[in-house]
C-alpha cells in the first residue's frame, strides 16, 4: 500500500484530536511555559518584536523565533474571535506546539513509508504520537515541539538528498534551498543548538560512507547564504538593542554554560536518557529494545543507516553535555520509532541467548508496571493529592487496563506487532484521561489559577499590583496579566505602604511574622482579604497563602 497526501493529512488531524483534551482547562505546566507566554504577551503589549523581555528583565536564551509564532497565533485568535482577554489565556499560546506535533507525526509517518514500507511509517507515527514525552511537549507552549518540526523537516529534506546521492541522480536545486532555509529557521528558533541534528547527520552519514557526496549535493558553497540571510537581520538588530548582551547570555551562559557544568541543578552522569527512555518513550521502549538486534542486522542497509547517522550524533552530544533535561533527545525518537515499527512490521525473532533474555524480561517487566501505573495513575494521585474518589476517573482506568493486559500477553507470546498496538491504545487512553479529568482537578496544584481569580476580583483599582515576595512562579505572573511583582520578603511590606490605596501583597506563612514587623514598623496595619493553601508543584513545597492589603487609617 502507497501512502498518499490524504493519508497524510488524515493522521495529522488524529493526532491533532489525540492532542486536543484538556487543553483548553490545563493551567500552566511548568516554570518555563508561563516563561514563554508571558514574554509573548508583552511582545504584543508592548509592540516590540525584537527585546524579549519577562517582566524588566531580559530573557536572552534563544532568538526570537518562537514568540513571534506564539504571538501571531495569539493574533489570530483574538482576530478571529474579537475577545481581548484571550492574550490572559493558556491555550492560545498552545496552538504552535498543537499544530507542530500534529505535523511531525504526519512527517514521521512519511519518513517512515519513504525509507522502509506505508506500515512501518504509520506504526513509527503512532509510537512517537504516543510516547509520554512527545505528549507531554504537545500540550506546552514551549519551543520543543516546534524545534522537532523543524528538524524533522530539515532530516526530511537531507533523506530526499540523500536517496538521490545513493541511487546516482541529482537533486533538484529547489530542495537544496529549502534545506538551507529550514536551517534558518531552526537557527530563528534555538539559535546554534539546531546545528547539532541538522548537520551531525550529515557529517555521521559522510563519515560512514566516506564520501563527501551528499555534502556537495546540498550546495553548501552558496546554501549557507540563504540560512545567513534569515537569521543575519535579527542578530544585527538585537545586538544593537541589547548592546551584544543577547549573545554573553545566549551563547555564553546559557550554550557554553550548559556543556561545561550543569545549571538550574539539572546535572547528571552519562546513561541519563538511557535509563529515563523506558518512561519517556513508553510504551515504544521495550519494542525498540527487542529491535535492537534486527537493527543491527540490517545497520548496513541504507535506510537503517540512516536513521542511525540521525540519532547517534545528536544522543551522544547531549549524554556528553553537564546539564540534561528530558526533552533534548526528543528530536531522536522520531527516527527511534521508525527504527521499531520496521522491525516489527519485518518480524523479530525470539532471542535465544539466555543472559539476553534473562535481561529482556527484567526490562519488560518494570515496562509493564510502568503500564498499570500509568493506568491507573490518575485515580491514585486524586485521591492521594484531593482524598477525591472521582467516578469519572474510572471511564480511562477500564479502558487502558484491559489493553495493557493484551499487551503483556502478547508480548510474552512474541506477537510484539500485535502488542505494540495495544499498548499503544493503553497509552492512548490513558493520556487523555490524565489531560482531561485528572489534572484540572488536581486543585491543590492550581494555586495561581485561584489567586489569579482572586485578584482580578478583589483588586481595587485597574492597575493594582500583587506584590509575591513567598509564591514565585512564573505562571502567576501571566495569569495576573503582568502585574504580579516577584520582591523579596523584605521588601514587600515597604512596596505595599508605598501604594497603600491599590497594591495588595501575597504572603506565605513562613514569611508572615516579618511582613507584619516590617509593616508595623511603617505605621501600617494589615488587612486580610483572601487565604489558599495548596502544593507548588515547582518545587513540592506546601503553601499556607494569604492576600492582604493595607487597613484604611481612620
Amino acid at each position: 500500500m502507497s501512502l498518499t497526501l490524504r493519508h497524510y493529512a488524515l493522521l495529522a488531524v488524529i493526532a491533532f484530536c489525540i492532542a486536543l483534551p484538556g487543553r483548553l482547562s490545563l493551567p500552566p505546566l511548568d516554570r518555563d511555559e508561563p516563561r514563554y507566554m508571558q514574554a509573548t504577551a508583552q511582545m504584543l503589549s508592548s509592540g516590540n518584536f525584537l527585546d524579549i523581555r519577562f517582566q524588566d528583565q531580559p530573557r536572552y536564551l534563544q532568538p526570537a523565533g518562537i514568540y513571534w509564532l506564539e504571538a501571531t497565533a495569539v493574533k489570530t485568535v483574538e482576530t478571529l474571535t474579537g475577545d481581548k482577554t484571550l492574550r490572559h489565556q493558556s491555550w492560545p499560546y498552545r496552538l504552535p506546539s498543537l499544530i507542530a506535533s500534529a505535523l511531525s507525526i504526519a512527517l514521521t509517518c512519511w519518513i517512515g513509508a519513504r525509507l522502509f514500507s506505508a506500515e512501518a511509517g504509520i506504526l513509527g507515527a503512532l509510537l512517537l504520537l504516543c510516547s509520554t514525552l512527545f505528549a507531554a511537549e504537545s500540550h506546552m507552549a514551549t519551543i520543543d515541539s516546534v524545534l522537532l518540526l523543524n528538524i524533522l523537516s530539515l532530516e526530511a529534506l537531507l533523506l530526499h538528498h540523500f536517496q538521490n546521492v545513493t541511487a546516482g541522480k541529482p537533486t533538484p536545486t529547489r530542495f537544496s534551498i529549502l534545506y538551507w532555509a529550514g536551517l534558518g529557521i531552526g537557527l530563528m528558533l534555538k539559535g546554534p543548538i539546531i546545528l547539532i541534528p541538522a548537520l551531525g547527520t550529515i557529517g555521521a552519514l559522510c563519515i560512514s560512507y566516506r564520501s563527501l557526496a551528499l555534502w556537495r549535493a546540498l550546495r553548501p558553497a552558496w546554501g549557507w547564504l540563504i540560512s545567513l540571510a534569515i537569521l543575519l537581520p535579527w542578530c544585527i538588530s538585537i545586538a544593537i538593542v541589547s548592546h551584544g548582551e543577547f549573545f554573553r547570555r545566549a551563547v555564553g551562559h546559557n550554550l557554553l554554560g550548559k556543556i561545561t557544568h550543569a545549571q538550574e541543578t539539572h546535572g547528571f552522569p552519562p546513561g541519563y536518557y538511557l535509563l529515563l527512555f523506558i518512561i519517556a518513550f513508553w510504551p515504544g521502549a521495550i519494542f525498540a529494545l527487542r529491535a535492537l538486534p534486527t537493527i543491527w542486522q540490517q545497520r548496513n542497509q541504507p535506510s537503517t543507516r540512516f536513521l542511525l547517522c540521525w540519532i547517534i550524533p545528536h544522543w551522544v552530544f547531549f549524554e556528553a553535555l553537564a546539564t540534561k533535561l528530558p526533552h533534548y533527545v526528543l528530536p531522536t525518537y522520531p527516527a527511534i520509532a521508525i527504527l521499531t515499527a520496521a522491525a516489527l512490521t519485518q518480524g523479530i525473532p525470539p532471542i535465544r541467548a539466555l543472559w539476553v533474555r534473562l535481561l529482556s524480561n527484567i526490562y519488560a517487566i518494570l515496562w509493564a508496571l510502568i503500564g498499570f501505573a500509568f493506568c491507573g495513575v490518575g485515580l491514585g494521585i486524586l485521591y492521594k493529592m484531593e482524598g477525591l474518589f472521582a467516578p469519572s476517573t474510572l471511564t480511562p482506568l477500564c479502558g487502558s487496563l484491559p489493553l495493557i493486559c493484551a499487551a503483556i500477553w502478547l508480548f510474552y507470546k512474541n506477537h510484539l506487532r500485535e502488542s505494540a498496538f495495544c499498548a499503544i491504545g493503553t497509552a492512548m487512553i490513558s493520556q487523555v484521561g490524565i489531560f482531561l479529568i485528572v489534572i484540572p482537578q488536581l486543585t491543590s496544584i492550581q494555586l495561581s489559577p485561584h489567586i489569579a481569580k482572586s485578584f482580578e476580583q478583589i483588586r481595587p483599582c485597574a492597575n493594582s499590583a500583587l506584590i509575591s515576595p513567598s509564591y514565585r512562579e512564573p505562571s502567576l505572573v501571566f495569569l495576573t496579566g503582568g502585574a504580579t511583582r516577584l520582591l523579596p520578603p523584605g521588601q514587600a511590606a515597604q512596596n505595599l505602604h508605598d501604594n497603600a490605596q491599590c497594591d495588595l501583597a501575597l504572603i506565605d506563612a513562613r514569611d508572615e511574622p516579618l511582613f507584619k514587623k516590617n509593616l508595623a514598623q511603617l505605621g501600617e496595619a494589615p488587612l486580610l482579604y483572601d487565604q489558599y493553601k495548596g502544593l507548588n508543584y515547582s518545587n513540592g513545597h506546601k503553601m499556607s497563602l494569604t492576600l492582604y492589603g493595607i487597613k484604611p487609617q481612620k
